[in-house]
């Protein structure tokens, strides 16, 4: 099987390390274990000594009571059973799409967004149409133009809710018209949901496993809940044939998750609320910083960002994206993910929900650039 480079795994195993501000970052900013454990209302010296004689076999095969009641908390009445732990939301999208999509099936996929919703499907061979998301339109997607990419064949449509990289976010009123198109031709849609969670205005975001029976949200520890480093994703679905199929692909690929992955995810999600406050004020003091600096910058222009922890940031100098992400790491130390890794060309993709301070300065720097050119 041949598949397209990962654009933008690539970028960042070869740029990352060299970053002074790291504007590459997508998460939230991170938490050491001993905030989790201090949060979660433990002693963390207490708490990590009495791990130390825990052995490492295998966990739960299908994830702990707590993992999996702590997940399904996440969503409107999805049960524990329809629930699949997986090494982080790539492993659950690469699970979904193997285990579902066929060569003589076509798949609907927005771009930009993640490169597994598309370059996987084609791998495997299935036809892949392509739904552009627009700045005139806000990056949301234009629902004649999925009508006309939809037919018979088509198994999946695929949308990324919050959007990477543009941060936009698809409302309750418009994910159930996809649901309807998605509906007359029988279809999956697999829902990306990595960066759901944290609204604007606290509000709950709706999933489209909420809504739709064929529909399959992925979703993770990483970007919304700080903790990367535990490799936790999932995928939840109420279609029963979906949960099946994907349990038994699991067997070759996964097994189980870590055992201290689950722990530490589940005593997370216990303290979901906890955490959520804790993001939430980073993003939203974040995302003004940012708007700021765009409105102060006339080289610059963007769609602002409503959800998730990225934006789409356009340029206004005649130079590729790749050239200019390139540029900047090497002579300002910030990192950027260039445009070209999502298919797009005259922008940068911007991670501000780390430090502020970082955020600020990692910005200056990218104007001083801007001015030099």
């Amino acid at each position: 099987m041949k598949i397209k480079t990962f654009k933008v795994e690539q970028w960042m195993n070869e740029f990352e390390d060299d970053a002074i501000y790291n504007l590459g970052e997508t998460c939230i900013d991170s938490m050491t274990l001993g905030e989790l454990i201090e949060l979660s209302g433990h002693d963390p010296a207490e708490y990590l000594t009495a791990l130390k004689d825990k052995r490492m076999t295998y966990g739960h095969i299908y994830g702990s009571p707590e993992l999996l009641n702590g997940i399904a908390s996440l969503y409107k009445n999805i049960s524990p059973s329809q629930v699949i732990p997986t090494h982080g939301a790539i492993g659950a999208n690469h699970q979904v799409i193997i285990s579902l999509i066929e060569p003589k099936d076509n798949m609907v996929s927005v771009i930009p967004t993640y490169q597994q919703h598309y370059s996987i499907p084609e791998s495997i061979g299935a036809e892949v149409r392509i739904l552009q998301l627009t700045p005139e339109n806000n990056f949301l997607p234009d629902l004649d133009v999925l009508r006309s990419l939809v037919d018979k064949n088509t198994k999946m449509i695929s949308i990324n809710n919050p959007n990477n990289p543009s941060g936009s976010w698809i409302p309750e009123e418009m994910l159930l018209e996809i649901v309807e198109i998605a509906k007359s031709v029988d279809a999956y849609i697999l829902s990306d949901e990595v960066y759901r969670g944290i609204s604007e205005d606290g509000g709950y975001m709706v999933s489209i496993a909420d809504i739709y029976e064929k529909g399959i949200s992925v979703g993770s520890m990483s970007k919304i809940f700080s903790l990367a480093g535990l490799r936790m994703g999932w995928i939840v679905s109420r279609d029963e044939e979906v949960i099946d199929a994907c349990r038994k692909r699991r067997d070759y690929d996964t097994i189980s998750c870590g055992q201290l992955d689950d722990l530490f995810a589940s005593l997370a999600l216990a303290n979901k609320d906890k955490i959520i406050e804790r993001n939430r004020k980073i993003v939203l003091k974040n995302r003004e910083i940012l708007d700021q600096w765009v409105k102060e910058t006339p080289e610059v222009s963007y769609v602002k960002p409503v959800a998730g922890t990225t934006a789409l940031v356009y340029y206004k100098k005649d130079i590729p994206s790749y050239d200019l992400c390139v540029k900047l790491i090497r002579e300002k130390g910030v990192l950027f993910t260039p445009g070209s890794c999502f298919e797009l060309e005259g922008c940068v993709r911007i991670g501000y929900a780390f430090d502020s301070k970082t955020l600020r300065r990692g910005l200056d720097k990218f104007t001083e650039l801007l001015r030099e050119i």
